[in-house]
């Protein structure tokens, strides 16, 4: 009967079960990760949509403005060019007027103009708004002459601003004469301006306050530059945020049907980032229940088994008590009549081995006490008494080191050792060399005992001990149980098997601590 082989087809099974169960939770976990990853990029395809529709009304009004900025120049150097007639036909007294330059020149009414001579000096103005009140109540003291030409010098340095936007005409009147002709952009050019820089502005700030906060980058796919982004990183800590997001996220690719296309990165939104760490945090969480679980069924069944050991010992030390009184009575007995004393005293032999069994029994159910003594004695007198007990066919030799001492309890380590040699008996069919070694290492005591039988199968090694455990047929599974009990549980030590090969034979090595 193998008690502890079914019980490991139901660990195995149990734990089957509980793989299967963390495997279904974590499937729908990622499952509801992927469904929000996708969610968010419908929404980030839906936002990149209306960034597109912005783009295309920026491109479309920076275009507007730059043909109407054109058309301006167009109008000025056709203007300049009526004007310039206009003055060459003053300047000659015989020269008539065109009435068609002149009707150029009136057509100009929005364009604002600042005329300077060779000099830099000014020299006229048109369609300028310019309030010269405000530069009387700034230089209340001024007269008449010096507030002139600190209006000219203002109107001087305008057009030098003028000349920032727009690149003025120079044109040669007559030889030896030039006027420089400055412009700058109509009213309606500046309203068309102001609208596509707020349109610009508004894109910005959609881009970088996008709904979410989540971190989005915008680069044109020709020249890979960054169009916009709401990353505030700069140089190599940039360059890892944007490394980072294109791993996250396939691009969204933005097509403006005209040959240009940018790439859209986004990454993920904090909330979708906290839910794809929930299923290694639930699995986290699930190992740990299962794990603080086990352990207190763990050492609840321990302490169960603990109490079953020594429920089960003191009872079977009460119960051999009553019989063994019975039997040195009845000894006595046969005695006193002139039995012959061979018989009694092989039965007195056999009575001194039960009490020696049931002292056994009760040092295990109430403790046993420790004692420094030498482990060598120990170790001959279970070969002393094993000798005459088992098969003539079964050699035993011995290698014991004298002077080794350990704290330990003669009378259970006695047991210890003669229980692993009728095993090792056992396993060898009452024919062949059983070999003790006794052997101090530094602070330990190792007895090695080692036979020639049919060896132990290596799925085996790690549950031979454990209780249920039986190669016999008719085995409860409880003898090296109940060694590995006393060795580890009241000597503090190790015992386990150290070498085995089928047909060859197996080696058990029992180490206790030296004193």
């Amino acid at each position: 009967m193998n008690l502890y082989s079914n019980k490991q087809k139901w660990k195995i099974a149990l734990l089957i079960v509980a793989l299967l169960l963390v495997g279904a939770s974590l499937l729908v976990s990622n499952n509801i990760v992927n469904r929000v990853a996708n969610l968010e990029r419908e929404r980030a395809e839906q936002w990149a949509a209306a960034i597109k529709k912005k783009i295309e009304l920026v491109q479309f009004t920076n275009n507007t403005f730059s043909e109407m900025r054109d058309k301006e120049r167009e109008k000025m150097a056709t203007w300049i060019e009526a004007t310039k007639e206009v003055s060459q036909a003053t300047m000659n007294l015989n020269g008539e007027v065109n009435n068609f330059p002149l009707s150029i020149i009136r057509q100009n009414t929005e364009i604002p103009v600042i005329l300077l001579d060779d000099q830099h000096n000014f020299s006229g103005a048109r369609n300028l708004v310019f309030d010269t009140l405000n530069f009387a109540k700034k230089y209340p003291d001024a007269d008449s002459i010096q507030l002139n030409h600190l209006i000219d010098d203002s109107l001087v340095k305008l057009s030098d601003e003028w000349c920032k936007v727009n690149t003025p005409f120079t044109v040669d009147i007559y030889d030896g004469f030039m006027m420089t002709y400055v412009y700058y952009d109509s009213k309606e050019l500046v309203r068309l301006k102001s609208e596509r820089d707020s349109l610009i502005q508004t894109f910005n700030d959609d881009l970088i306050s996008n709904e979410g906060l989540v971190k989005v980058l915008l680069v044109d796919s020709k020249t890979d530059s960054i169009i916009g982004t709401n990353l505030d990183e700069s140089g190599k800590a940039l360059n890892r945020s944007i490394a980072e997001l294109k791993k996250q996220n396939d691009p969204i690719i933005i097509d403006f049907n005209n040959g240009e296309k940018s790439e859209l990165y986004f990454g993920n939104s904090p909330e979708l980032k906290k839910l794809q760490y929930y299923p290694y945090i639930q699995f986290i969480v699930i190992g740990l229940f299962a794990l603080i679980g086990y352990l207190v069924f763990s050492t609840f069944r321990k302490a169960e088994q603990n109490q079953v050991w020594a429920g089960m010992a003191k009872e079977t030390a009460h119960q051999l008590g009553t019989p063994l009184s019975s039997l040195m009575a009845w000894i006595q007995m046969l005695e006193s009549q002139g039995v012959d004393d061979m018989t009694t005293k092989e039965m007195q032999k056999d009575v001194d081995r039960l009490e020696r069994i049931s002292d056994r029994f009760s040092k295990i159910g109430s403790g046993a006490s420790l004692t420094d003594m030498d482990i060598a004695q120990t170790v001959r007198n279970v070969v002393a008494y094993l000798r005459p007990r088992i098969s003539a066919k079964v050699d035993i030799e011995t290698h014991i080191e004298d002077g080794a001492t350990a704290m330990h309890n003669a009378s259970l380590i006695e047991w210890v050792i003669e229980n692993i040699c009728k095993n090792a008996v056992d396993a060898m069919e009452a024919e062949g060399t059983l070999t003790i070694s006794l052997i101090q290492s530094g602070d330990q005591v190792h007895i090695d005992i080692r036979d020639t039988g049919k060896g132990i199968p290596q799925n085996q090694l790690k549950t031979i001990f454990q209780p249920g455990f039986s190669s016999k047929q008719r085995g409860w599974g409880l003898g090296l149980s109940l060694v590995r009990r006393i060795v580890k549980e009241y000597h503090k030590g190790r015992v386990f098997v150290l070498e085995s090969q089928l047909d060859e034979g197996t080696t058990f090595r029992i180490s206790l601590p030296a004193a």
